[in-house]
């Protein structure tokens, strides 16, 4: 892990005074990197965006993660964009580790849903999907959505992905002609069995059944078309999951696809007559029949990969990002398709919460929808994506309102960590603007060690939070935790913040050369810790964590993973910083938000819609 050694004897050691309990911690990490065999990550522009590009040549290990594709039913709002973020962060996160990975995001673009859309905008339905979808991509871009791949399932290679599937379906047998009659939910585009399906009054007094989930209205559908063997599958389902307990994450969602499962499940109406439904892909030598919508959307996984020629490579290592609603369908219907079709399953189903918004749920007559343009607006894309990724706590929903977002990141972005490098970058502290020498007297590596050493028990024990920081962040990003990968790191700030106010160097004579030597070590420290977190933060807040690093001065090729060698001087090696100039001082690093830029709790309204696959 230390960038100075060569890799074949890489050792890593605790700096300064690390308990056991953390040198344990970090060796596994430098285990893992050696394993790895991590080239260097290079941050530059691409489009605007701040993005990281990896040596391919140098990374064989493949990594495959996507986002739902998002239903074109209407404009995008802040679930989509939460769906999006989280997914970005985690391919960002592995090619910062060095792996070659792959982001698949898109628009789901068929069914009755749209169909009846377009109509009622008075559009062709292409067009219409085009519109929408170009907005999702602006979106996305203004967010800087770091995707490698866009999906649409209007797109030609995606029919003949469908179509091919679809052939392989039906010649293995589990796909059959039938009768399909029950409960359907135009809506969430869902067959529902009748434990799904209650009583409701709408607003006319009249008595309706709705889906028990969504609370969409259902309609009751008798007619003929292909069916698809589900039932057949059921125990390799309950096999599959019970051998591997982390495949859907967080577990509560992994037990209740299990309780799912502890019932017989019906086989599958997998097709439409086009005499309901004209928009969506015709089941192959049958143009009567058009394939449901969501065995259509599900294919855009694998539609993306290259699916049915070289897509092998990618597809054994896809993990996949999902909303609590949509689970059903990636965690049932999905793996049994796979199942039936010959195809390695998932690696994983991360799945994620909704957000409420003022305690209430997004609703277009609410007129509560969150518009994700007018919030980075208001609180810029870093301020946003950091309270979506901090707050975001995949087992519950989560509550959206723009006091918390101020506050948040008012206290974490603009003082804390703000505050932290403008003081330790400050030209009254540091008036030749280069990176401090340490003193190993001043703070040596074991606190009993000298009579000159200035540090203190706290100061080692921020050392140790730091040292163990990578290690924590990754574990967190294996379990979706990302907010508690961001808790880490603002706890470290606080302590980084402490530790300064504890010694105050502001208060040293720079005439005493020891007093110089003391306070340029506390200097040399705050900026390592900072140096620390800003590669840490690359994932989540790409510019703000460049802002840190180039006002640091380190140079894009000391970004990596690699590059996590905490206070190498307390270890007696080098330090390729030491010495150097700083980068320009590029102002305040994330300016304080007022409450009078977040007037109306309610931003400009966005129409709510569910995504798809």
């Amino acid at each position: 892990m230390f960038s100075h050694a060569p890799r074949s004897c890489l050792v890593m050691r605790s700096p300064c005074c690390i308990l056991t309990r953390t040198k344990t911690i970090v060796l596994r990490l430098s285990r893992h990197a050696l394993h790895r065999r991590l080239p260097h990550v290079y941050s530059i522009h691409c489009q605007d965006l701040r993005c990281f590009c990896t040596d391919h040549s140098q990374s064989s290990k493949p990594y495959y993660i996507t986002t739902p594709i998002f239903y074109v039913n209407a404009s995008p709002h802040i679930g989509h964009v939460y769906s999006a973020v989280t997914a970005d962060c985690l391919h960002r996160f592995k090619l910062l580790q060095g792996y070659n990975s792959r982001f698949a995001t898109g628009t789901d673009e068929h069914g009755l849903k749209i169909q009846q859309a377009a109509s009622n905008a008075g559009k062709d339905p292409l067009n219409f999907c085009t519109e929408v979808s170009d907005s999702f991509k602006h979106v996305f871009q203004r967010c800087g959505i770091l995707y490698t791949d866009y999906i649409r399932t209007t797109e030609k290679r995606h029919r003949q992905a469908v179509e091919h599937f679809w052939t392989v379906l039906h010649s293995k047998g589990f796909i059959y002609k039938g009768t399909y009659e029950g409960w359907y939910s135009t809506p969430d585009e869902s067959f529902l069995t009748p434990t799904q399906v209650t009583d409701k009054t709408d607003s006319e007094g009249r008595q309706i059944k709705v889906s028990t989930e969504s609370g969409h209205k259902v309609e009751w559908m008798k007619e003929d078309n292909y069916m698809f063997r589900l039932s057949d599958f059921r125990t390799k389902l309950l096999d599959w999951l019970r051998l591997n307990p982390n495949i859907i994450q967080p577990v509560n969602f992994h037990h209740l696809v299990l309780q799912w499962l502890e019932d017989d499940i019906p086989d599958l109406s997998v097709s439409r007559q086009k005499s309901r439904l004209q928009w969506g892909i015709s089941v192959p030598g049958d143009p009567e029949q058009i394939i449901y919508v969501w065995l259509d959307a599900l294919v855009n996984y694998l539609t993306v990969v290259g699916y049915p020629q070289n897509y092998s490579q990618w597809w054994t290592a896809v993990h996949h990002v999902v909303g609590k609603d949509i689970l059903k369908f990636h965690a049932i219907y999905w793996p049994a398709f796979l199942l039936a079709a010959g195809l390695p399953l998932p690696k994983t189903i991360f799945v994620h919460s909704h957000w409420t918004v003022e305690g209430k749920k997004m609703s277009k007559s609410l007129g509560n929808v969150i518009n994700p343009l007018d919030a980075m607006e208001k609180f810029t894309v870093d301020g946003l994506r950091y309270f979506l990724l901090r707050q975001g706590v995949p087992d519950s929903d989560c509550d959206y309102y723009d006091d918390k977002v101020i506050k948040m990141c008012n206290s974490e972005l603009a003082d804390t960590l703000g505050g932290l490098l403008n003081r330790c970058t400050a030209p009254s502290l540091n008036p030749t603007q280069v990176y401090p020498q340490f003193c190993n007297s001043c703070f040596p590596k074991e606190p009993s060690e000298g009579l000159c050493g200035k540090a203190v028990s706290e100061d080692y024990r921020m050392v140790e939070a730091v040292s163990a920081l990578p290690v924590l962040v990754e574990q967190h990003f294996e379990n979706l935790h990302i907010y508690k990968a961001l808790e880490a790191i603002s706890t470290c700030v606080r302590m980084t913040n402490a530790f300064v106010q504890r010694h105050a160097p502001w208060k040293l004579d720079r005439n005493n050369p020891g007093h110089q030597q003391w306070l340029d070590t506390i200097l040399h420290v705050s900026l390592e810790c900072l140096r620390m977190y800003g590669i840490l933060l690359q994932p989540m807040v790409p510019d703000l964590a460049d802002r840190i690093l180039s006002r640091l001065g380190v140079m894009p090729e000391e970004r990596s993973w690699d590059s996590l060698n905490f206070l190498m001087k307390c270890e007696g090696r080098d330090c390729g910083l030491e010495g150097r100039a700083l980068g320009p001082d590029l102002g305040v690093l994330f300016n304080r938000l007022e409450r009078s830029q977040g007037k109306g709790r309610t931003p400009k309204m966005a129409t709510q819609h569910k995504s798809k696959s």
